[in-house]
C-alpha cells in the first residue's frame, strides 16, 4: 500500500508541476515558480502525514502548528522582521522533526533528502566560511569594476577584511592571550554570531517577501524613485522599476479592463535638474501609458517622504482611504520599502524589480545595516548584555586564576 500510495503522490506532483506553467501564463502572470514551490511543498506534506498515519502517531501536528504561527503572522502583516524569525524557527523545528521521522520509518526518500541536506551541512562546516570570504573578495572586485568605488560599494570588500582579521586574530588569541583575556575577546565572535542570526532572519523574510502575488484589484501603482543621470535622464535600474509597474499595468488592463493609476515618486534632487518623478512620468507616457492614469509626487526625498506624500496624493485623487496600492522597487530595496509603507500607514505591499547577481550581496549588506540602524537600541542592549556576560566571566577567571 505504501509503494502504491507513493507512486500515486509522485504522478499527482509531476502532473502539478507540468500544468501551473501552463495556468499561470493564462492567468497573465509568468511567475509561476511560487506556485511550483507551493504544490511541491503541498504534496511533501501529503506524503509526510501518510507516512505518519501509517505509525499511528501525530508528532507532525509539531511542526505544523509553527507554521500556521508563521502564517498567521505573515498574513496578519508581511511587513514584520518577526515573520523571518517564526519562518526560520519552523524549519528547525521541521527539519528535526523529519530526522525523527526517519530513524522511525527509514524511508528512501527521506534518506535521500537527508543525504543530500547532511552532505550540504558537512560541506558548510568544512569550508564554508572560507568560501564565503572567497565570494566577499571576488564579488567586491566586480562591484567596484562595475560600479566605482563609493563607500556604499565596498561593503562586500570591508566585510571580507574584517573576518580576515577576525580569523586571523583568533586563531593566535589562545596562544597569545591570558585565559581571562580571551574571554573578553569573546565578545566579538558572540556579537558576531548574534548579527549573523538577525542578517539571516532579515534575508529569510526578505526572500519571503518577494513572493507577493498581487490581485489584479489595485487601484494605485507607487513608483520609487533612484536618482536621474546627469539630473534629467531615467537611468537603467529606475527605467526597470517603471517598467515594472506598466507589466502590472497592462496585465490588469487585459485581465479587468480597469487599470490602475501610476504614481510617480521623487523630489528634485540637489544636482538634479527636474524632480525624478517628473523625468519618470515622460518615461512612462513614452511607453505608451495615458497621461490622465499617471500622477506625481515631487517633494519627497527619502523611501519614507515617497510613501507619505504618495499616500496623501492617492488619498486626494481617490477622494478616501478605501483603496488598493502596491510599489515597485528593486527586489533587495523590497522588504525595507514596505517598513516604510507600514510607518507611513499606507496598506501596500510591492513587487520587486530583478537586479544584477553580482550587486544583490553589496546591496543586501546595505539593506541590513539600514535596518539595524532602525532599530539600533535593542540591538545595542543585546550587545551591551553579551559583553557584560562576557566581562563579568573574565572578572571571574581572573580572580579565580590569581588566588590560586
Amino acid at each position: 500500500m505504501g509503494n502504491y500510495f507513493s507512486i500515486i503522490i509522485g504522478i499527482i506532483y509531476l502532473i502539478g508541476m507540468f500544468t501551473i506553467p501552463k495556468w499561470r501564463q493564462q492567468k497573465l502572470n509568468k511567475d509561476w515558480k511560487f506556485y511550483e514551490l507551493l504544490w511541491f511543498s503541498i504534496c511533501f506534506i501529503v506524503y509526510v502525514i501518510y507516512l505518519e498515519a501509517q505509525l499511528h502517531t501525530y508528532y507532525f501536528l509539531i511542526p505544523s502548528s509553527f507554521l500556521l504561527l508563521f502564517l498567521f503572522s505573515y498574513f496578519k502583516e508581511k511587513r514584520r522582521l518577526i515573520n523571518g524569525l517564526l519562518f526560520n524557527l519552523f524549519l528547525l523545528i521541521g527539519m528535526t522533526y523529519l530526522g525523527v521521522l526517519l530513524v522511525r520509518t527509514y524511508n528512501p526518500l527521506l534518506i535521500i533528502l537527508a543525504g543530500i541536506t547532511g552532505i550540504a551541512l558537512l560541506v558548510l562546516l568544512l569550508i564554508g566560511l572560507y568560501a564565503l570570504l572567497v565570494f566577499l573578495y571576488w564579488n567586491a572586485i566586480v562591484v567596484m569594476r562595475k560600479e566605482g568605488h563609493s563607500l556604499a560599494n565596498l561593503l562586500t570588500l570591508l566585510l571580507a577584511i574584517g573576518l580576515t582579521a577576525f580569523l586571523i586574530f583568533n586563531h593566535y588569541s589562545t596562544r597569545i592571550l591570558p585565559q581571562w583575556a580571551s574571554l573578553l575577546f569573546g565578545i566579538l565572535p558572540l556579537t558576531m554570531f548574534y548579527f549573523s542570526i538577525v542578517f539571516y532572519n532579515f534575508l529569510t523574510i526578505s526572500v519571503i517577501y518577494q513572493f507577493n502575488q498581487p490581485k489584479y484589484t489595485q487601484d494605485y501603482i507607487i513608483v520609487l524613485g533612484s536618482g536621474l543621470i546627469d539630473g534629467k535622464t531615467v537611468p537603467p535600474l529606475l527605467g526597470k522599476r517603471i517598467e515594472k509597474a506598466i507589466q502590472f499595468y497592462k496585465a490588469q488592463s487585459s485581465a479587468t479592463l480597469n487599470p490602475p493609476k501610476l504614481v510617480m515618486s521623487g523630489g528634485k534632487g540637489d544636482d538634479e535638474h527636474i524632480a525624478e518623478s517628473l523625468a519618470m512620468k515622460h518615461y512612462a507616457l513614452e511607453k505608451g501609458i495615458p497621461e490622465e492614469d499617471i500622477l506625481v509626487e515631487t517633494n519627497s526625498k527619502n523611501t519614507l517622504e515617497n510613501m507619505k506624500f504618495s499616500k496623501e496624493i492617492i488619498e486626494t485623487d481617490f477622494g478616501g482611504t478605501d483603496f488598493h496600492a502596491l510599489f515597485t522597487t528593486n527586489n533587495f530595496h523590497l522588504f525595507r520599502a514596505g517598513l516604510f509603507a507600514k510607518m507611513a500607514n499606507l496598506k501596500a505591499d510591492g513587487i520587486g524589480v530583478k537586479t544584477a547577481f553580482y550587486f544583490l550581496p553589496n546591496a543586501f549588506l546595505r539593506e541590513f545595516i539600514a535596518i539595524v540602524m532602525m532599530h539600533k537600541r535593542r540591538h545595542l542592549i543585546i550587545c551591551g548584555l553579551i559583553a557584560l556576560m562576557m566581562i563579568l566571566s573574565a572578572l571571574a577567571q581572573f580572580f579565580l586564576v590569581s588566588h590560586y
